[in-house]
């Protein structure tokens, strides 16, 4: 009997490795793909982040060691529009975009998805950690700490039917430990960090991309008094404590950014707490008018470990009430909807209520 096939992206990293050797062990003929995204200067600069050249090396060579098929696709111009781009004018605009998660949703798994489809293959899969429900949809397992649903909300639900996860039911020592006893080279190899188009930090891409663009201007309280001066208000984010420069006797948060007057708002920790978000660009997976005023579980964060609350519509916009006031509000995050640990949608934050 002919062998159900599984198209696997392939990273370069133990995660993606381990999955194409799970899934070849439960008999599945794997086809491992490798997603060239990208640009060439930026390929070069191995180590720090995910997605170089030696990363598709990597993968070229755990495919031949596991006798699989590989192919390597070249996606640059569509993540430099979709997600490198989007990356700049979400830090423009004064918010804090999220760009694995609109990488996963339209470059790396849209692709996956449509090299299947071309070669004819149902099943899909990648090294995330996540599981699905018996309704196909996304869980949240609290058990992981690595599980990504989280990342993967976007995602249609005829494409999570799709997807195997090799690696739900593993923590990541587990996996390296596999890939250590089974001789597959990436073993040891570090987790990538950061964001794989900016190696040496947001902060210095944004200056090289935006260059002049970028100004100083006025830390302001809420009343509008100067207290300081910043470097440029696309390096701050709602929230932040650490590196704002300013040595005045006490803790300041940044409460609000202002692209328009290039000010930063700073107040105290309790001028950022909140308990109410508008959720746009939302995406889900069930009808809506179901879930509207149930008890939900959000997380307005990866991070986050979880914020009970209630979905309502108003005046046609969608917000989301926390039960309790809450710092984790960043907009342009994702803010991700569970109804008893089955992912059922999420969307964009957009501005927050007293």
């Amino acid at each position: 009997m002919e062998k159900e096939k599984v198209v696997v992206g392939m990273s370069g990293g133990i995660d993606s490795s381990v999955a194409a050797f799970l899934l070849k062990q439960q008999g599945y003929e794997v086809i491992g793909v490798t997603l060239k995204h990208l640009p060439d200067e930026l390929s070069e600069n191995p180590g720090k982040t995910c997605c170089s050249l030696d990363d598709i090396n990597d993968a070229r060579y755990t495919c031949y060691k596991l006798g699989i098929s590989h192919y390597v696709i070249n996606v640059t111009k569509e993540f430099q529009s979709e997600v490198m781009d989007y990356f700049i004018k979400m830090y423009n605009a004064g918010k804090t975009p999220s760009p694995c998660i609109i990488c996963d949703e339209k470059v790396k798994i849209k692709k996956i998805v449509e090299f299947a489809d071309k070669m004819g293959i149902k099943y899909i899969s990648t090294g995330h950690y996540s599981k699905k429900s018996l309704n196909g949809l996304l869980l949240w397992d609290k058990n992981n700490r690595k599980d990504q649903s989280y990342m993967l909300y976007r995602l249609n639900k005829d494409v999570v039917k799709r997807f195997l996860f090799p690696l739900s039911e593993y923590e990541k020592s587990q996996v390296r430990e596999i890939a250590r006893q089974n001789g597959i080279h990436t073993h040891d190899k570090p987790d990538s960090q950061g964001i794989c188009f900016a190696p040496n930090g947001y902060i210095p891409y944004l200056k090289k991309v935006l260059g002049n663009e970028i100004k100083e201007g006025n830390f302001v309280d809420k009343n509008g008094k100067i207290i300081g001066k910043h470097i440029g208000y696309q390096f701050y984010t709602v929230g932040q404590r650490r590196g704002l420069g300013l040595n005045l006797g006490k803790a300041f948060f940044v409460v609000e950014i202002r692209p328009s007057t290039n000010e930063v708002v700073v107040g105290d920790f309790e001028e950022i707490l909140i308990d109410k978000v508008e959720v746009i660009n939302y995406k889900f997976h069930c009808e809506i008018k179901k879930i509207l005023c149930r008890e939900l579980t959000a997380r307005p964060r990866f991070s986050s470990k979880g914020l009970s609350g209630k979905l309502y519509f108003e005046n046609r916009k969608l917000y989301f009430k926390f039960n309790e006031k809450t710092h984790e509000n960043s907009q342009g995050q994702h803010i991700v909807f569970y109804l008893k640990d089955e992912l059922i949608g999420g969307g964009e934050i957009k501005n927050f209520e007293k």
